[in-house]
């Protein structure tokens, strides 16, 4: 059972991931640029601050993508993954990186087809976009369920399913129940999973318990 982040900010990554609590990263360069950095100086801060494992998307056709998967994780090493469309284009790229044992993540999984032809291709993880569906009208977290199913029933424990698209605390506790590995997910989501009502009652009633307690003594 992991944790990602979905986000480029490394300020708030570097504040979480002093937690012990974050086990990866994912984002995109589209987030990173927006932020005005360049990509690469940001995949080296984070591995710099001790991050393992960081999805790394690469864009193009098949001879683009190859190249700067290849590229990429010869610069950045183990904690690079690669993170390819589920596309023909971005399977045969999963294939052939795979194959040179380079961690892929095959993302935008719509449906268990996808998930079964990323496995077939190597992937390391399938990104299944849980809140997308939901905004499709189709529920994203059955969609975990589903592929969960399958991959046990044909013992694939190679390809990991990691719940992306998250948008609620809700949808992290029941990925995990329906049987995603790994939840990506972005930093106020994170924020939020420590937070409960009556988790603040208790503590303010222990508070106010304590301090009974101190003044007769």
């Amino acid at each position: 059972m992991k944790i990602f982040l979905d986000t480029a900010d490394t300020a708030v990554i570097e504040k979480h991931f002093s937690s012990g609590l974050i086990d990866g990263i994912t984002t995109n360069p589209t987030l990173i640029m927006k932020s005005g950095r360049n990509p690469e100086d940001v995949y080296q801060e984070l591995i710099d601050l001790g991050i393992p494992d960081i999805s790394m998307e690469v864009v193009g056709n098949r001879e683009q993508m190859l190249w700067e998967g290849r590229r990429l994780a010869n610069k950045f090493g183990k904690e690079a993954t690669i993170k390819v469309p589920c596309t023909p284009d971005g399977l045969y790229v999963c294939r052939l990186l795979a194959k040179s044992l380079v961690k892929v993540n095959v993302t935008l999984i719509f449906d268990e087809a996808q998930a079964i032809l990323a496995a077939k291709a190597g992937a390391k993880y399938v990104s299944p976009f849980v809140g997308r569906l939901d905004d499709n009208s189709i529920t994203g977290l059955d969609l975990i369920k589903r592929i969960s199913s399958i991959y046990n029933k044909q013992n694939v424990f190679e390809t990991e399913i990691l719940s992306a698209s998250i948008r609620y605390v809700n949808s992290v506790s029941q990925s995990f129940a329906n049987g995603a590995h790994i939840v990506t997910m972005p930093p106020t989501v994170f924020e939020k999973m420590y937070n409960h009502v009556l988790t603040d009652k208790g503590l303010e009633l222990f508070d106010k318990d304590w301090k009974e307690v101190q003044a007769h003594t």
